[in-house]
């Protein structure tokens, strides 16, 4: 039976030490990778999903579970949509949309009674767009005023489509085109940082890996002076 050299012995105590210890701060790292943040997704909404309504809210609004990007600012587009479609097959609004935190809302307008189907569409706070849709039933009391619909869902005028007309600049574009390559930056950003955290831990375990290998594939000395190798069968 040959028992190993003292210094052997604590040479390879210190690298199995030094590995665990590595490999405990490598989870560790691994566990503050930053994840990917979830979609927005609905709360409740004005009118509710399903409701009948008798009476005419001042605004449609569906609010989400979290803040929602606009990355043009209000009327754009890029700001999200809300699209009314009454039992005619009309649409009915003017298409104007403004965020405000977790929600989006729209100047409330209908037809005829019936059902209608209410099409939204939002930035969610990751930068990915997020859309759905649900019923209503419109049962007015006398009182309400029917409102004229579209049969294509209405867009909301703004000043740079006015200057746009006048002057054949086509300045609505180029910021709908900004943003959407702010909202591609925004995810292309996130991945990336996730594959450093990843990269980073996993090239710290393979250096971790060559390292210890190397060192247990060392020769062995040979006797002499200081050495504490010992003839075979030693005890």
């Amino acid at each position: 039976m040959r028992i190993a050299p003292p210094k052997q012995t604590a040479r390879r105590t210190a690298v199995v030490g030094a590995l665990t210890l590595l490999a405990a701060v490598t989870v560790g790292a691994v566990g503050q990778v930053p994840t990917a943040s979830a979609h927005n997704y609905l709360v409740s909404s004005t009118p509710e999903a399903g409701s009948v309504l008798t009476s005419l809210p001042p605004e449609f609004v569906i609010t989400t579970n979290d803040v929602l990007l606009d990355f043009g600012g209000e009327n754009t587009g890029s700001a999200g949509a809300l699209e009314v479609q009454g039992p005619d097959g009309l649409f009915y609004g003017d298409g104007c949309v403004t965020v405000s935190g977790p929600s989006i809302s729209t100047a409330a307008a209908l037809g005829p009674a019936g059902d209608y189907t209410v099409i939204w569409r939002v930035v969610s706070t990751d930068g990915h767009p997020v859309s759905n849709q649900f019923a209503f039933t419109w049962q007015p009391d006398a009182a309400q005023v029917a409102s004229t619909g579209s049969a294509a869902a209405p867009v909301c005028p703004t000043a740079s489509d006015a200057a746009g007309a006048a002057g054949g600049d086509d300045s609505t574009g180029a910021t709908s085109g900004d943003s959407n390559a702010a909202s591609a930056a925004s995810s292309d950003d996130e991945f990336f940082s996730v594959l450093a955290w990843g990269g980073g831990a996993l090239a710290a375990v393979a250096v971790a890996v060559a390292v210890t290998l190397l060192v247990l594939r060392r020769p062995k000395l040979g006797a002499g002076p200081g050495s504490d190798s010992r003839p075979p069968g030693d005890i």
